[in-house]
């Protein structure tokens, strides 16, 4: 089967999905991937932050494998030794008190909405251009308008605020349930929050009572650089959003709550059919012990520290910063130029995400070496040099 034929297939059988995918994807092993083609490519977005540990890694299959023949799921009226497992581990990583398993990082925001709303108090703050999730709860909470007004009315309570300590502090006071935020806004284009922003949020919330939010589905499981990001800035928040990276591959989402955060829940106030079953957690399990086995967290900081610097000393005019840190890269560009560079990139073997018009998003595996940076450089510098001057005169579409 050919990539034709298969996106002829994807049209017939999909929708809400873009009308035509940009590969047909077949395998994949550590930071490359192969099409229905043949045709090779280095996988720098690694199914959007998710493949932690790359494509087929032998620790990944042979824990799907090990778990798939033994137990698979057995419903929320049981527990089960990986469950319990992955709980301690996430606690001991974190920091963390309690935590609760679901499949997705959009239901671990929608569990953390229902522990605000436990407070009793009516409002929500989250900040502007943020991103936590497509389901409706979720989507009430994202900054982005586009995504949140075709579905309008939503949950009532969230405003958004500007990225500003001084907003945050005209905004809050005891009638704030919780404050919601990214680390790094990763689905804007890996926007940095201003400096000490975290501490601030973190410094008001606890005077006023609030609850801290934060969404580390993208930035979590050592991506950058730390175990997680608030790590970075020394703070404890009251919950903790996660998935993506911490099933390498395979769904999973949870929650981890702090102190008293992790009672206001009560026996049956949330639950779901999959959560936290044998599979997804065994499979998590060997992710999150195959990255602290082999110190994937500091090469993560490492090879960040690589591509940032050797973007940056491209010293092409049309990248204006890089942001981010460990392997959550953002580059930004002078013009509306990002599509067009990932779609140059992904013609000569390079996947990249357009995160933004003029935002290139970067996400590859923890596993990358220097050899991969090397690669990824030279492909990138390729792209930009046949796509921006053809876009210095207007938008590239």
């Amino acid at each position: 089967m050919t990539s034709i034929e298969d996106t002829a297939r994807f049209r017939d059988a999909m929708f809400s999905y873009a009308p035509t995918p940009l590969k047909v994807l077949v395998r994949g092993e550590g930071a490359r991937v192969w099409d229905a083609d043949g045709v090779e490519y280095l996988d720098f977005l690694a199914g959007i932050a998710v493949n932690s540990l790359g494509h087929a890694h032998p620790v990944f299959v042979e824990a799907v494998t090990r778990q798939a023949s033994t137990i698979a799921h057995v419903s929320n009226y049981f527990a089960s030794q990986p469950q319990l497992e992955l709980a301690e581990r996430l606690k001991r990583l974190t920091g963390g008190d309690r935590v609760f398993f679901c499949n997705s990082g959009t239901e671990a925001i929608e569990a953390a909405i229902k522990v605000a709303r436990r407070t009793g108090r009516p409002r929500i703050l989250a900040l502007e251009k943020s991103f936590h999730g497509r389901s409706t709860g979720a989507l009430a909470i994202t900054g982005k308008a586009a995504y949140r007004e075709p579905f309008e009315p939503l949950l009532p309570g969230p405003e958004f605020l500007p990225t500003t300590v001084e907003a945050l502090e005209a905004a809050m006071d005891d009638d704030v349930a919780a404050l919601v935020l990214e680390p790094i806004k990763g689905e804007a284009g890996v926007l940095d929050l201003p400096d000490g922003y975290l501490r601030a949020a973190r410094e008001l919330t606890t005077r006023h009572g609030a609850l801290l939010i934060l969404d580390e589905i993208q930035t979590g499981a050592g991506r950058t650089g730390d175990w997680f990001a608030f790590q970075h800035d020394g703070i404890v928040p009251d919950l903790v959003a996660l998935a993506k990276g911490i099933g390498g591959g395979f769904p999973i989402g949870a929650l981890v709550a702090f102190g008293a955060a992790g009672d206001l829940l009560k026996p049956g106030d949330h639950g779901t059919t999959f959560g936290g079953n044998p599979l997804a957690t065994a499979t998590s399990n060997a992710v999150l012990g195959e990255i602290e086995r082999t110190g994937l967290v500091g090469n993560a900081r490492a090879m960040g520290e690589l591509i940032r610097g050797g973007v940056l000393a491209l010293a092409n005019p049309a990248v204006t910063d890089v942001s981010g840190r460990g392997l959550l890269v953002g580059i930004g560009l002078a013009g509306p130029w990002a599509g067009a560079v990932a779609t140059r990139a992904l013609e000569l073997g390079l996947i990249i995400n357009a995160a933004a018009e003029d935002r290139i998003r970067l996400a590859p595996p923890l596993t990358i070496d220097t050899a991969h940076v090397d690669r990824f450089l030279s492909l990138f510098s390729q792209a930009l040099t046949a796509t921006v001057p053809a876009a210095t005169e207007g938008p590239t579409r």
